[in-house]
């Protein structure tokens, strides 16, 4: 039974661990990042996927309790929430006229990439 519970243990480690992992890996990329756009995105995709690493690390160690239910309907609440808000933010900047800062290199149009012809 001992070893079970050491299972679990380094199970829910592991998973701790990598959620707080690309957690800052999402801050980092907020603080890096050029422009609103990839801020936004950086953030949306990897505060989602640790904050569910973090959920679930805390049920593995929760066992099979009331508190284990509450942690997935907040996981789950999380998992639907998170995206839609990124997209809604996203899509508001976007509709207010919030360019995004593109580099210098552009990449042919396609129609010039049928005819061969580069700038």
């Amino acid at each position: 039974m001992d070893i079970l519970l050491l299972i679990r243990d380094f199970a829910s480690i592991g998973l701790l661990a990598a959620g707080v992992m690309f957690v800052l890996a999402g801050a980092i990329g907020v603080v890096r990042l050029p422009d609103f756009y990839t801020r936004i995105h950086a953030a949306g995709v990897t505060y989602t996927l640790g904050a569910e690493m973090i959920v679930v690390a805390l049920m593995l160690q929760a066992g099979f309790t009331l508190l284990s239910a509450k942690l997935l309907l907040a996981g789950f609440l999380l998992f639907l929430t998170s995206p839609t808000a990124t997209h809604a933010v996203a899509n508001a900047a976007h509709r207010a006229g919030l360019n995004p800062l593109l580099s210098r290199h552009q990449p042919p149009h396609p129609r010039d990439a049928e005819t061969g012809d580069t700038p």
